[in-house]
């Protein structure tokens, strides 16, 4: 660039030039400068957080009569405008920077003071610190855009994935309710259950890994903006977090409340932590669920083939009419990221010491992209391959047909060793359990069909 591209703008550290058409000013030039890493500024979803928690505070300052009201507004109407993505190319700090966000913090306050003070013509001008980070600290506005970040995209966009991809499964259990199919317990056939069952159970850990994630939101929306530097508050109002917690809930529709103990907040990201968990395990769940799907479809000749999933797209290069699932492999994918972020979060949540948390952007970013990622996917796996997968009923009922291990049912009539005999028998011999128990028992094949009948089995069996 020739140097008409740039202006002169200055911080404590000395003057530094900055491109002509940055809204920023030095401190994030610098950051600009110090940080070319990954090439990865921070996620949309934190960049929303961080203007709604400008604007937030710009509207509580006001209130108190800290900032002049057209000054308050100004700060404000620009904060909303970053939060709403209008200068997400402003905001170019890298995810590995300065472990507090500072970088990110002054990064907004730049950008928002050069949008206010061009709003309201003033010759003082709007300052990034003075005004905008009015009762502030990166220490504690970049933990709580943390905090608002996760809770909204966990509101917003997770949990109502969540329920449509058990919704998707509820439907397509209760569809398949009378369709009974052989168990497997180590990979190997066991006793039968119907789909329903074996589709409840996933709809199960999928209820669970809900009630998980809930609770830890209870958690998550305790903020600790007010604690500024250290937790003491030095330099807020001492009721500005209580007043921000209710700006932000109101601005956001999602509660958040004012943490008890802000120090807490600053020195620890468990809540995070504990968050990032309970995707850890959703994301197991997921997999138990795309793999079973996988095991399902396989074949088709030389697998189980018990269903088949929609044919999305050519599945080989080389093999002309090979179709994969997709779908349940790109899920098993974004599990493996989202167990390896919860081993980063892990790390970053007790990277700090004493008053302060120093892996602040890493777990931000990490968190975010956790939730985004299963929240996509589940919307694919419910509508790409549960809400259109169908059942191969010939090569079910073949396998039932010819289950050794239905003899369980005849342990309380014929105990055990007759019992195992006879399995073994059947699967030596390739013949249905029945026939050789009508040989092998002396009860009549009417009473055998009544004791083995697979469809009475997966209600527990007969009981005399």
């Amino acid at each position: 660039m020739a140097s008409h591209d740039y202006r002169t703008e200055h911080d404590s550290m000395g003057e530094l030039q900055v491109p002509a058409d940055a809204l920023w000013g030095a401190q994030t030039q610098r950051a600009v400068q110090n940080f070319p890493i990954s090439g990865r500024p921070m996620p949309r979803g934190f960049i929303r957080a961080l203007g709604l928690v400008k604007a937030a505070a710009a509207e509580v300052n006001g209130g108190f009569g800290l900032l002049p009201k057209n000054r308050a507004a100004a700060i404000r109407k620009a904060a909303l405008a970053v939060a709403a993505g209008e200068h997400d190319a402003q905001l170019p700090i890298d995810v590995f920077q300065t472990g507090s966000g500072t970088s990110s913090n002054m990064n907004a306050n730049e950008v928002i003071a050069t949008l206010a003070s061009s709003a309201i013509r003033s010759k003082a001008g709007v300052h990034p610190n003075d005004d905008v980070n009015l009762g502030q600290s990166s220490n504690d506005v970049i933990p709580t855009a943390l905090r608002v970040s996760a809770q909204l995209a966990t509101v917003e966009d997770l949990l109502p994935a969540l329920k449509h991809l058990r919704q998707a499964i509820d439907r397509r259990g209760r569809a398949l309710r009378k369709v009974t199919k052989t168990g497997r317990t180590h990979l190997m056939d066991a006793m039968p259950l119907t789909f329903a069952q074996e589709f409840g159970a996933w709809s199960a850990q999928l209820q669970s890994a809900q009630a998980r994630i809930d609770d830890s939101l209870r958690r998550m929306r305790r903020l600790p903006i007010g604690g500024t530097a250290i937790g003491t508050g030095i330099n807020a109002d001492p009721r500005f977090g209580n007043a921000m917690a209710r700006a932000l809930s109101k601005l956001s529709g999602t509660k958040f409340e004012s943490a008890d103990n802000k120090f807490e907040g600053l020195a620890s990201q468990d809540d995070a932590v504990e968050l990032s968990g309970q995707l850890n395990a959703l994301a197991v769940a997921l997999m138990k669920i795309a793999n079973d799907l996988r095991w399902m479809n396989s074949g088709p000749l030389a697998g189980l083939g018990e269903v088949e999933l929609p044919a999305l797209q050519p599945g080989s290069s080389i093999m002309p009419g090979k179709v994969n699932p997709v779908i349940p492999e790109a899920t098993c994918m974004v599990c493996a990221q989202v167990i390896g972020h919860h081993a980063a979060i892990t790390v970053a949540g007790q990277s700090g010491n004493f008053q302060l948390n120093v892996m602040l952007p890493l777990i931000a970013a990490n968190l975010l992209d956790s939730i985004g990622l299963l929240a996509n996917v589940m919307r694919l796996l419910a509508d790409d391959t549960v809400a259109g997968l169908q059942v191969r009923r010939d090569r079910i009922d073949e396998a039932l047909a010819r289950n050794p291990i239905l003899v369980t049912a005849l342990n309380p009539v014929i105990g055990y060793e007759k019992a195992a005999a006879i399995a073994k028998q059947a699967y030596r011999e390739k013949r249905p359990v029945l026939d050789v128990a009508v040989e092998a028992t002396g009860l009549g094949e009417k009473e055998l069909r009544r004791l083995l009948d697979p469809a009475a089995l997966t209600r527990g069996g007969i009981h005399k």
